[in-house]
């Protein structure tokens, strides 16, 4: 079998579709961010702690157990690397709040803990949250 993981879409391929995006829990990881803000893109990161990041990126503190809402009311997309499960359901229901895509990845061997759509990407899998198909069928 000739697969590899080289003909895979990048995260940052998938994200570009959106204009404005929130990205959670930045951490030090910022290159994701400071890519897209480079092409663009209006992105706005968000931690627990404060954190350092590229001069394009907006920065403000906050938890997504306990969120500004007005951070996310006007994003297209929220995503996530590396988020650890008991952070899915906080984050999916910020982005039901504000209408917009939620993707994210994980830490190695967990899964999600909610419902999404898996899609392969070059580093991994890259899950999207279904919450916008469902809460419109209701």
């Amino acid at each position: 079998m000739g697969h590899t993981r080289r003909n895979l879409p990048t995260m940052t391929t998938i994200l570009a579709a959106d204009d404005r995006l929130v990205e959670v829990g930045i951490g030090r990881r910022t290159e994701l961010a400071a890519t897209l803000a480079e092409r663009g893109h209006a992105v706005t990161a968000t931690d627990i702690y404060q954190r350092d990041v590229p001069e394009r990126v907006q920065f403000v503190r906050d938890d997504i157990v306990d969120p500004e809402p007005s951070i996310y009311a006007d994003a297209d997309a929220i995503y996530a690397r590396n988020l650890p499960p008991e952070l899915h359901r906080p984050a999916r229901d910020v982005a039901r709040a504000a209408d917009a895509a939620f993707l994210f990845t994980t830490l190695g061997g967990d899964q999600p803990a909610i419902p999404v759509e898996r899609q392969p990407i070059r580093s991994g899998t890259l899950y999207v949250s279904t919450h916008r198909e469902s809460s419109r069928d209701a």
